[in-house]
């Protein structure tokens, strides 16, 4: 029994070209991911040899022109984030923070010199990038909070004050770093590698997206020179720009989560037999199910019409932050109902369910909780503001 979730083959709105590459990103997860996660997962390690094969695919920057990048549609980097999610939300993640919010910052908020020196390196995946913008202590939705510092000296910057929560950052070798100057203007700088000053600690005991290398950065005294400060990041709206395109690509993560859940559940569905016959014959189960794929076809629409706004240059932030408002709960929803329908099996990672309850919960909080999301939204319909 087929156990795709394209219950309305959106897969067709591709190209036969980019439709070829989401299969081969398919083949990869499933073939070369999927039979290792779970013990990656429970390591809380993360599997570097996968590496290559990520590298090979061509899917580091993928929507961005020019560069080394292969500049395809906003609906190929979406639909590539929720296939990478349907098999492990972890590597998804990885790659989110890589291709997404660092080289990101960098094609966004670069110089012309700053995205011929990094990006195409970064889109071999020969250099791997992080993005530092939430703090221990005020966290960055409202960059008003931002506590990290840049004051000049002479050709550099100096930058101190800590980030935490940063995906990658114990083995990025460049790290974008948010903070504000003495005029109180958030800027961007890429800090490299065994810069002096620049220690991280990767976060302990973690209950989703384990896979994931999570650090707390401390920044003391660092030094980077002007050179490495992104020439286009004046305040928090080119930053907020970065994050409007991530926000997207993290509500297609939340689908492939929901959708990989779902399709593990299906499967075990059909195979799972009581009384003599497979479970997925009984009502309740086949209305678990039914439920389970509505939410998954009513996000996924969402996400490609709002990939079709991008395209078209019409998407705005409150576009980005209802998708991921709503996409997150039914997610949300969605794994909890695969849960259930596998019983006591669902705590087992060995039927895969359980890790995908597990890192839901990350995917709901992070590039925006549901609260902070549905402000911005708040904003835009009644034009009043609810921060404060």
């Amino acid at each position: 029994m087929p156990v795709d979730a394209d219950f309305y083959a959106l897969e067709l709105l591709l190209d036969d070209e980019d439709r070829a590459l989401l299969h081969r990103v398919r083949g990869f997860m499933e073939k070369e991911v999927e039979p290792i996660i779970n013990r990656y997962w429970t390591r809380a390690k993360f599997p570097h040899e996968l590496l290559p094969g990520l590298a090979e695919l061509g899917i580091a920057g993928l929507p961005y022109a020019g560069y080394g990048c292969p500049g395809k549609s906003a609906l190929l980097d979406g639909m590539v984030a929720m296939e990478l999610a349907r098999t492990d939300p972890s590597i998804a993640t990885f790659c989110g923070v890589h291709g997404g919010l660092a080289m990101g910052s960098i094609y966004l908020c670069g110089s012309e010199e700053q995205r011929r020196r990094w990006l195409p390196a970064m889109a071999r995946m020969e250099q791997l990038g992080a993005f530092g913008l939430t703090e221990p202590e005020v966290g960055s939705g409202a960059a008003r909070g931002l506590a990290t510092t840049a004051r000049r000296d002479g050709d550099d910057w100096v930058l101190d004050g800590r980030k935490k929560w940063i995906g990658n950052a114990s083995f990025a070798d460049l790290t974008v770093i948010w903070a504000k100057d003495v005029d109180d203007r958030v800027k961007g700088f890429v800090v490299e590698a065994g810069t002096p000053g620049y220690t991280t600690e990767d976060l302990q005991d973690k209950i989703a997206l384990r896979v994931v290398q999570n650090a707390l950065i401390t920044l003391d005294g660092v030094r980077v020179p002007e050179a490495n400060r992104l020439q286009e990041a004046t305040s928090f709206r080119d930053t907020a720009e970065v994050l409007r395109m991530t926000r997207a690509g993290v509500a297609w993560m939340a689908v492939g989560c929901a959708r990989g859940a779902y399709e593990h559940a299906l499967a075990y569905a059909t195979e799972r037999e009581q009384f003599g016959r497979p479970i997925g014959g009984f009502q309740l189960v086949q209305d678990l199910l039914v439920r389970m794929l509505g939410n998954i076809t009513a996000s996924a629409t969402l996400c490609a019409r709002l990939a079709q706004l991008q395209a078209a240059g019409l998407a705005r932030d409150e576009h980005s932050s209802l998708a991921k408002a709503f996409c997150t709960v039914r997610m949300r929803e969605t794994v909890g109902w695969a849960r259930e329908l596998l019983g006591g099996n669902g705590i087992l990672l060995e039927h895969h369910v359980g890790r995908f309850v597990a890192d839901a919960e990350a995917i709901y909080s992070y590039e925006g909780t549901r609260e902070m999301n549905t402000l911005i939204v708040g904003r835009a319909i009644t034009g009043l503001s609810a921060f404060v």
